[in-house]
């Protein structure tokens, strides 16, 4: 759907206003639109799997350690796909206002990706470097877009998502190195085009929601204060939007490609933009983090 069929819908929670700056700038930052009960509910889970970490001694499919990870001191990076493993995870990624959110920016039909929540470890979590996530799992649009909370407040120093304003409508850029070595992050040679000094960095206090297109071009920087920046991610893509099942991510997690609102239309079309992508990662898949730390 074009937004301009997309806005002929009333909207459930965002304003047209806010509509029409998510296809205007590519992101929305929703200052506390989580309230507490939930927040609340989904804290105690997250340190529920910080428990279970201190028995990793190498990173999986379920969770992605930092360096230096130990029992006595967790360093979780990530736990990957939230949903499968608990479900508050699944109640509040299908049945909560997130899917409102997606709906007012995907139209009626809405299906469920993939998640997964980034701890950002204190004291030096690692930076995500910039990129964008089309490129990762590509589908035959690109209408997809992630919803992020962030479960604590979230300042400059805790290292926030940064976005670059309008990039969802530019190039779509190759996240290999010259040597055509799949990294995960734009080349450096290509940032020149992107200009990150124009980014905006979304911070705000717990239940604060993010949402960003898969087109923009993001990222962050390492987490230099002493508090952990827990970011649960939802992605969501439009009801006749596929994903192309060999390529990147696509099709993992249990529950990806669930329809969470309205149906499954049985068409769907191709943009016609030339997409970047990454490799077959079916067999297995950490993190980006892994990725563009060479690990």
């Amino acid at each position: 759907m074009t937004p301009t069929e997309i806005l002929s819908y009333a909207p459930r929670v965002l304003s047209q206003a806010q509509r029409q700056a998510y296809f205007d700038t590519g992101y929305l930052l929703l200052p506390e639109l989580i309230d507490k009960a939930w927040l609340e509910k989904i804290r105690a889970v997250a340190a529920e799997f910080v428990e279970q970490s201190r028995a990793c001694v190498k990173s999986d499919e379920k969770f992605d350690l930092e360096p230096g990870h130990t029992s006595a001191a967790p360093k979780l990076r990530r736990l990957s796909f939230p949903v499968d493993h608990h479900e508050v995870f699944r109640e509040f990624a299908f049945n909560s206002v997130l899917v409102d959110v997606a709906e007012d920016l995907l139209g009626p039909n809405v299906c469920y990706h993939h998640s997964k929540l980034n701890y950002k470890w204190s004291h030096g979590g690692e930076e995500i470097k910039w990129h964008q996530d089309i490129q990762y799992w590509p589908h035959t649009d690109f209408s997809p877009l992630t919803i992020g909370v962030y479960l604590d407040d979230v300042d400059d120093e805790m290292g926030p998502m940064g976005i670059v304003p309008g990039s969802h409508l530019g190039p779509l850029y190759n996240l290999q190195d010259e040597s055509g070595r799949w990294i995960g992050a734009i080349r450096d040679a290509d940032l020149k085009q992107v200009d990150p000094s124009t980014a905006d960095y979304l911070k705000g206090p717990a239940g604060s929601v993010t949402v960003h297109n898969c087109c923009s071009v993001h990222g962050s920087s390492p987490n230099l204060s002493p508090r952990v920046r827990p970011l649960l991610l939802q992605t969501y893509v439009a009801g006749d939007s596929f994903p192309l099942q060999t390529i990147g991510t696509n099709g993992l997690g249990r529950y990806a490609n669930t329809l969470v609102r309205g149906a499954r239309p049985d068409t769907t079309t191709i943009d016609g933009r030339r997409v970047p992508v990454a490799p077959d990662y079916s067999g297995g898949y950490i993190s980006i983090m892994a990725v563009q730390q060479t690990e």
